[in-house]
C-alpha cells in the first residue's frame, strides 16, 4: 500500500469515533495507561478484531471470569509465542474466507523486547497481517516490577535496587523502534498516550495496511512508578515533551519524526514526580540528559522531519 492510498483513509477523531466499547469492565489498576492503549485501538480497529495477548497486565485483568473485559474475539497466548500465534489466527481467518477483519497483539515491553522477541521477527520476517501494539510501561508491571529490556536508565524496580553504590537500572532501553524497522516492516510507529489523537491516527494507518506492522506505544503505570493515578495522561505527555520518548513512523523505507521540539521541557522534573526515580542524584539526571541528546542528534541527522 503506497502512502498516497494510506492518506485517503477517512480519520477518526474523539466526534466521530465509535462509541461502541470492546474492552471495559476490566480489573486493571487506577490509572493504567496500558488499559487505555488497548481501549483506544480497540475502538479504531472494531468488532472485526481477533485479538491476541500473552501473559502481562491485560490478560490478567481481562480475563476474570465472570467479568471478561474483551468484547471481540481474545485469547491469552503463550508468553513467548503471541506473534506466531497471532498469525496462525490470520491464517486460519483467511483460510475460512473470511474478509474485512483485522487480528492484533497487545503485549508489554517485557514480552515483546525480551521473551516475545524472536516470534515477532518471525512475524515480520513472513509480513504475516497482523498489527502488534507493545504497550510500554518500561517493566515487568504485572509480576512485581521487574526490569525488562525496555526499563530506562536509573529506574527503581526489584531486580535492579537503589542503594549507595548501584542507582537502579544501569542500562538504557533497547532500540526497539529501531530494531523492528531493520527488519524493512511495511509499517512501524512509536506513540504515547500522551498524545492520544497521534496514537489513533497511527492504529488507524496500520489497520488499512495488509501484513506486519507495529507500534510501540509508550502507556504510564502508577503503580510500577510511584505516580498519582490521576496524571497517567499527563506524565506520559511529558515523557515525550522532555524528550525521553519520541514520536515517530518507519515506512517504506524511511524514518519520520512526527514530533521535533525545538526545545525540550525539564527532563529533572518529568523524573522526581516518580518514585522509581527520586533516588537519582544531580549526576545520574545529566547521564539521562546527555543520552537524550545523543539519541536526538542521530535521529535529526537522519530521519526527515
Amino acid at each position: 500500500m503506497t502512502n498516497d492510498t494510506v492518506l485517503k483513509i477517512p480519520r477518526i477523531t474523539p466526534k466521530n469515533m465509535t462509541e461502541k466499547e470492546f474492552f471495559y469492565g476490566h480489573k486493571a489498576c487506577a490509572g493504567c495507561g496500558g488499559s487505555v492503549a488497548v481501549r483506544l485501538a480497540l475502538k479504531v480497529l472494531g468488532e472485526r478484531t481477533y485479538t491476541a495477548l500473552p501473559a502481562g497486565c491485560m490478560a490478567a485483568v481481562g480475563f476474570i471470569f465472570p467479568q471478561m473485559a474483551f468484547n471481540t474475539n481474545a485469547l491469552i497466548t503463550t508468553f513467548p509465542g503471541v506473534a506466531s500465534m497471532a498469525s496462525g489466527i490470520a491464517a486460519g481467518a483467511k483460510a475460512l474466507g473470511q474478509k474485512d477483519f483485522k487480528t492484533v497483539c497487545f503485549a508489554g515491553d517485557g514480552g515483546t523486547a525480551d521473551i516475545g522477541l524472536q516470534a515477532l521477527s518471525g512475524m515480520i520476517d513472513r509480513d504475516d497481517d497482523v498489527l502488534y501494539i507493545c504497550y510500554d510501561n518500561e517493566a515487568y508491571m504485572n509480576t512485581g516490577i521487574q526490569k525488562s529490556g525496555l526499563t530506562p536508565y536509573g529506574t527503581l524496580t526489584t531486580t535492579t535496587p537503589a542503594g549507595k553504590n548501584i542507582h537502579g537500572t544501569k542500562t538504557n532501553k533497547k532500540n526497539l523502534f529501531e530494531i523492528i524497522a531493520a527488519h524493512d516492516i511495511k509499517y512501524a510507529a512509536t506513540a504515547s498516550i500522551g498524545y492520544p489523537q497521534d496514537y489513533i491516527n497511527k492504529v488507524n494507518k496500520a489497520k488499512h495496511i495488509k501484513g506486519a506492522t507495529f507500534i510501540h506505544v509508550y502507556a504510564s503505570c502508577p503503580t510500577g512508578w510511584g505516580t498519582p493515578t490521576n496524571t497517567s495522561i499527563e506524565i506520559a505527555r511529558e515523557a515525550v515533551d522532555c524528550g525521553l520518548i519520541f514520536l515517530a513512523e518507519y515506512q517504506n523505507g524511511d524514518y519520520k519524526l512526527n514530533k521535533n521540539p525545538k526545545e525540550f521541557k525539564s527532563v529533572k522534573e518529568y523524573l522526581t514526580k516518580q518514585g522509581r526515580f527520586k533516588h537519582m542524584t544531580d549526576a545520574d539526571i545529566e547521564q539521562v540528559i546527555a543520552y537524550r541528546d545523543m539519541k536526538w542528534e542521530r535521529m535529526r541527522r537522519n530521519w526527515n522531519s
